[in-house]
């Protein structure tokens, strides 16, 4: 009989014995039926024929159940191999409803970085409510002071359409040579269409070609400017004459009143010369309708001219019966304080005051003179067109085209007021 292990239990042994008995019985029967088994024949008997031998049959015999082995209350001697550590039990798996997550640790904040803090900004004021401001009450016109105070306007880039724009323009020595030079041409021609009409003075040339020969350049561009012109004046060898251009899509003249006006006593070298012009509205007899009288003094003797030349502009107004707006407008060599007798007319104004008119900016020669309280058609607008400033030329080029800038006034093309009884 073996030796039961020393460390394995007796009752154990044998319960293993009992299956290898069972595994062995089920190889032999297994066996039998492959027809692997052969007859053992026991010594000392006779061997049954073969024919009278019945066949095998196998004997299937069911092992009985094993009996349940109660391993765990068995007890167990404990070995010296270190057994696993088996994991601790997972938690039963819960619906995700009910899940319990445990909040995480805030982890303390990193410090700051130091910043660099802006001074305050200081305190912005609220805005002033909006308070609805009435416009203003526009006045009728009144008989301005005979000085004038308001400030020029910006050149005309344009002929407005509310008004019309008279200009008067010393353009000096203007003859040959000068319309020999493109550049003062082209600078002349720019001044005049911004106008709808000028007055020109100091036309010095021998032939008859100078002013129509300007008026085509200034007509280059589709223009339609016209002009008439007065005969050559002066005491001198050196004449001069007058010339009116004007805007022809703007502006009408009256042939039949183009004259030099006359010259009693010889009080001045050159006459002044004179035209009638409407401005072309629908109805016609609507238009603003005023004599230009042209006049360009001696600077000699300013202040014979100037008194002559107020008996000129009273004497105007009387020309014809229906007409007393009258425009005396050129160079006068003088300004406003030098206007002498002009300035005893009642009502009497002119448009340009307290600036220059000179190229060099250094004298106020030309003007434009009426009275405001019959040429009411007066819209309170002039200027002094600068050369240099104007087309962006220096004093010498300047120079070339004048020694004086253009100066202007501007009216508004209805007529608003009639002579009673004239």
């Amino acid at each position: 009989m073996p030796v039961p292990h020393p460390r394995i239990p007796s009752s154990r042994l044998a319960a293993s014995t009992r299956w290898i008995a069972v595994v062995l019985a089920i190889s032999v029967i297994n066996a039998a039926r492959a027809g692997d088994l052969v007859p053992i024949r026991i010594p000392g008997t006779a061997a049954a024929p073969a024919a009278d031998m019945p066949p095998l049959v196998p004997i299937v015999r069911t092992p009985p159940a094993p009996a349940p082995v109660a391993i765990r209350s068995l007890p167990v001697t404990p070995v010296a191999v270190q057994r696993p550590v088996l994991p601790l039990p997972l938690p039963p798996i819960l619906a995700p409803a009910a899940t319990v997550v445990q909040p995480p640790v805030a982890a303390a904040p990193p410090l700051p970085l130091p910043v660099a803090v802006a001074p305050p900004a200081p305190p912005v004021a609220p805005p002033p409510p909006q308070v609805a401001v009435a416009p203003p009450i526009v006045p009728p016109p009144q008989p301005p002071a005979p000085v004038a105070v308001a400030a020029p306007a910006p050149p005309p880039s344009g002929k407005p359409t509310d008004s019309i724009l008279v200009a008067s323009f010393n353009i000096q020595v203007f003859g040959e040579a000068k319309l020999a030079k493109p550049q003062v041409v082209d600078v002349l021609t720019r001044v005049v269409r911004r106008f709808d009409v000028v007055a020109v003075q100091e036309v010095r040339a021998k032939s008859d070609s100078v002013v129509p020969t300007f008026v085509n350049a200034i007509n280059a561009d589709g223009s339609r400017y016209q002009y008439v012109i007065g005969p050559r004046l002066g005491r001198t060898a050196s004449k001069e004459q007058y010339t009116f251009i004007y805007d022809s899509t703007r502006i009408e003249i009256d042939p039949s009143s183009v004259a030099t006006l006359p010259n009693p006593g010889d009080k001045l070298h050159r006459p002044p010369l004179r035209a009638r012009f409407r401005v072309r509205t629908n109805p016609p007899e609507a238009g603003f309708s005023f004599w230009l009288v042209d006049i360009h003094t001696d600077p000699d003797e300013v202040p014979q001219e100037v008194d002559a030349l107020a008996d000129a502009f009273v004497s105007m107004r009387s020309v014809i019966p229906d007409e007393d707006d009258v425009i005396l407008l050129g160079d006068l060599n003088a300004g406003p304080p030098q206007f002498g007798r002009i300035k005893q007319i009642p009502g009497i104004n002119w448009a340009v005051s307290g600036t220059t008119t000179n190229t060099r900016r250094s004298k106020t020669y030309d003007n434009l003179i009426f009275d405001r309280t019959v040429t009411t058609e007066y819209t309170g607008r002039w200027g002094v067109l600068d050369l240099q400033q104007t087309f962006g030329i220096p004093l010498e080029k300047a120079l070339e085209v004048s020694d004086h800038n253009p100066v202007w006034a501007a009216f508004s093309p209805w007529e608003t007021q009639r002579v009673a009884g004239r």
